[in-house]
């Protein structure tokens, strides 16, 4: 029994004692308390951790404006006419002066260096009369165009600044298919809104929406003022300039794409040095020409098919025809039309190149003197 009584008397010392140290930790160290219970807590029993993109679109989303183009519509007017008029009996409308309203249209842009120069879309500045720039922090500046290229839907604009938040162009940032993207912009006039994705696709062209088409294509939500806005990954880097969403056209939905850096930082150097994108221009239209026969490998280079010549073009004055199939070009395989369109522009206006081809099945040759490309669209 006493054995039992010291034993007992023991424990009872231990209690007390346990006791006593968790109330002067308690009261002397919370925050070790706050560890424990945080460690002591169940887990997700996936194991995964949580992720979150907000030091990506912290570091981006400054770069990131709201433009606001005003644009000047002229429309002709009808007005009705008196009773007793020619008019009047066949249809009691004439035309009336013109009227002259004003259309604001919305987009995106990202500012490319620190003094102001931005980046955004050929289609939200086209035909404006002015241009206002909403920074991130509220601050509101007007904007000059220094020039755009519809063939690549980019426009450069320059604001006054310094130290300004920018992105660089980097072509060389990689991307791979699945890969997580975010889309910074301005949908609707709700600036800094970010929409998450991943890529989708890379080098989407023969969408036949711009004559020169590489094109990200991506799941993340781009709307109506996303326009020109940046697309980029979850490091914070951009790697794209948005630009449209399949679903305007034909009601898909989570297609979006975006220009590559590779295509917008070449536009951006062009424009910035000569106010303009200058390309090398053969004068024909052409379209992917069809698998030659006995051919059974679908991705072997197999050319082009002339189908429209401009008269006094380089390849109407080099003796090309309509039908004509182009294999080669300054001795090079054509892999498609996109290869071709991509070659050609970027051959220096007044330089010559060889090409070769088929005309009916025979082989011929030909040396062209490429002139610079006419603007062809709006």
């Amino acid at each position: 029994m006493p054995h039992v009584k010291r034993y007992g008397w023991f424990l009872l010392q231990s209690v007390v004692a346990g006791l006593a140290a968790a109330f002067v930790i308690s009261q002397f160290f919370p925050a070790a308390v706050r560890t424990m219970q945080a460690s002591s807590a169940p887990q997700e029993s996936t194991g995964l951790a949580v992720v979150s993109y907000a030091d990506a679109v912290g570091s981006a989303a400054p770069a990131v404006v709201s433009i606001y183009a005003d644009k000047l519509i002229t429309e002709q007017t009808l007005i009705r006419v008196p009773s007793n008029s020619t008019v009047q009996r066949f249809s009691g409308l004439a035309y009336g002066p013109p009227r002259t309203r004003l259309e604001r249209a919305l987009g995106s842009g990202v500012i490319v260096t620190e003094d102001g120069y931005v980046l955004t879309n050929h289609h939200v500045i086209a035909g404006a009369s002015q241009i206002r720039i909403a920074l991130w922090d509220g601050r509101v500046t007007q904007a000059n165009l220094i020039g755009s290229d519809a063939d690549t839907d980019l426009a450069v604009l320059k604001m006054e600044g310094s130290a300004l938040p920018a992105l660089p162009l980097d072509a060389e940032v990689p991307k791979r298919v699945g890969d997580v993207v975010l889309a910074i912009g301005n949908p609707f006039g709700l600036s800094q809104t970010v929409t998450q994705g991943v890529i989708s696709g890379l080098g989407r062209n023969q969408l036949n929406l711009r004559a020169y088409e590489d094109f990200i294509q991506t799941d993340a939500a781009i709307n109506e003022g996303n326009s020109g806005g940046a697309l980029i990954n979850s490091r914070g880097q951009l790697i794209g300039i948005n630009t449209f969403v399949l679903g305007r056209i034909n009601g898909a939905e989570g297609i979006g794409f975006a220009i590559p850096m590779s295509t917008a930082s070449a536009v951006f150097e062009e424009i910035k040095q000569h106010g303009a994108v200058v390309r090398g221009w053969m004068g024909a239209e052409y379209g992917d020409a069809p698998l030659l026969p006995g051919s059974l490998d679908a991705d072997a280079p197999r050319g082009v098919a002339l189908t429209a010549l401009y008269s006094g073009g380089p390849a109407h004055a080099a003796g090309l025809k309509s039908g004509d199939v182009l294999l080669r070009f300054n001795g090079e395989s054509i892999t498609d039309q996109a290869d071709l369109r991509l070659r050609e522009a970027a051959t220096p206006p007044g330089d010559k190149v060889e090409v070769a081809g088929l005309r009916a099945g025979v082989p011929f040759e030909a040396t062209l003197e490429l002139t610079q490309r006419p603007v062809m669209s709006n």
